[in-house]
């Protein structure tokens, strides 16, 4: 592994995270006015980002450039995903006297996340088990 100065490394999570957080952003006022747009964009935004992140973790080898991970994973879809919004979501359907929604809004993203986050780890696997076949 090619040894990198710690800047370099900060420098590549801030780039991944500015790119992953204008993404979730554009994605979110694009379906903002969708009906129950908000909770769903970002649902959708978690789950896309638990896919990619088991993809990743499965195809990123040893052999890949030191700050592609740290660019990708930490930066571009920690800027992406957001546990925050996720939060602010379950107390605006409490808030506004939707409480089984927002459990069903609770549970069902942690079981979405989840099943995205193996999917995509059999995704990279398959897709490195390819990689190594055809050379």
């Amino acid at each position: 592994m090619r040894d990198i100065g710690p800047l370099s490394g900060y420098a590549s999570v801030a780039a991944g995270g500015a790119l992953g957080t204008l993404a979730r952003y554009g994605i979110g006022l694009a379906v903002a006015d969708a009906p129950g747009g908000k909770p769903l964009g970002t649902l959708g935004i978690n789950i896309v980002g638990c896919l990619l992140i088991g993809v990743l973790t499965s195809v990123l080898h040893d052999g890949s450039h030191p700050l592609l991970r740290p660019f990708l994973a930490t930066g571009v879809l920690g800027g992406f995903t957001t546990f925050s919004a996720y939060a602010l979501d379950i107390d605006g359907l409490v808030a506004t006297g939707r409480p089984v929604l927002a459990m069903l809004y609770l549970i069902g993203t942690l079981g979405a996340a989840l099943i995205a986050t193996v999917a995509g780890r059999r995704i990279g696997h398959r897709i490195a088990r390819l990689r190594r076949r055809t050379g």
